[in-house]
């Protein structure tokens, strides 16, 4: 693990974030109701296509505990859901 200029860890693994949510580790998919982990998540065709389809939604705190408050699950490899149209 390394640190930055202000002690803030720099994490050099996971895929590269989407610009929308290069700032956030839990990106929440409102049609399925999962949420994914991007420090840990390799697929970046699934978290690009929930960014350019702005259907994304992230949270704050940035934590999986606020993600499942929400009701939100954790994604895993090869799970799928099926995908309702968002509310809002």
């Amino acid at each position: 693990m390394l640190r930055g200029r202000h002690g803030l860890r720099l994490d050099l693994i996971g895929m590269k974030r989407p610009s929308r949510f290069e700032h956030t580790r839990f990106l929440g998919d409102k049609r399925t109701q999962l949420v994914y982990d991007l420090d840990e998540w390799t697929d970046e065709a699934v978290v690009n296509e929930i960014s350019e389809s702005g259907v994304g939604l992230c949270f704050g705190p940035d934590t999986l505990a606020e993600a499942r408050n929400r009701g939100y699950t954790l994604a895993a490899p090869g799970v799928s859901r099926r995908q309702l149209k968002p509310r809002a």
